[in-house]
């Protein structure tokens, strides 16, 4: 795992690269601000930025934003110490791939991080259901109308699976009876399909729209 570690307090950075470190995993560089985190995940090309929020220049959303739009194969995870369910929901519409606080146990962190690069969110799930209920009310993008229906039925079965809270690839691939590979493929699908960026979008999106029956695969 190679990573980029944004934060503006230097201990703390100190400290998660050697938690890290120990772990095994390959932090690249290190940056005070969102400005400079967005130049070394240019250069680098991590496969996943750790980002804080409040940073002087710029700050962890813009950044977050910014590399998720540009740089689609560098996955963005926030570490922060903010409550605000602002910043959450912010962070998760401009691309996060997750969202964890900084006083998570270290088994929990290493656990999120490599779901993260099987493309599974890393959020608590007192913060997962914050955000499916956020994007319930209305704030996940809307897709135009004709994709919905061009769902597969594979697909969908993926879908009603989500919905009933199975969210690992692996998971997943074991209530289908496929590879977790042919998961990714049904996910990628769906996404592109939807025209949203993750699985919590797409989960409020097929609860609000009536797309499956939540009740069928649990």
């Amino acid at each position: 795992m190679r990573v980029i570690i944004a934060d503006d307090h230097a201990l703390f950075r100190d400290g998660l690269r050697s938690l890290l470190e120990a772990h095994g995993t390959d932090v690249l560089a290190e940056a005070g601000n969102g400005k400079e985190a967005l130049a070394l995940a240019r250069e680098h090309r991590p496969d996943i930025v750790l980002m804080d929020l409040d940073m002087p220049v710029m700050n962890g959303l813009d950044a977050t934003r910014l590399i998720s739009a540009e740089l689609q194969d560098v996955r963005v995870v926030v570490l922060t110490a903010s409550e605000d369910d602002a910043d959450l929901f912010d962070a998760v519409k401009f691309g996060a791939r997750g969202y964890l606080p900084k006083n998570l146990e270290a088994k929990e962190l290493f656990g999120f991080l490599d779901g993260v690069l099987k493309d599974e969110p890393a959020l608590t799930p007192n913060l997962a259901r914050k955000v499916l209920g956020e994007f319930a009310k209305g704030s996940a993008p809307e897709p135009e109308e004709p994709v919905a229906a061009a769902l597969t039925d594979r697909e969908r079965d993926v879908l009603e699976l989500l919905v009933s809270g199975v969210t690992s690839n692996r998971d997943l691939a074991e209530r289908l009876f496929v590879s977790e590979n042919t998961v990714k493929y049904h996910l990628r699908n769906i996404l592109y399909k939807l025209h949203l960026k993750n699985r919590a979008q797409v989960v409020a999106y097929a609860v609000r729209h009536g797309l499956v029956d939540p009740g069928r695969n649990a």
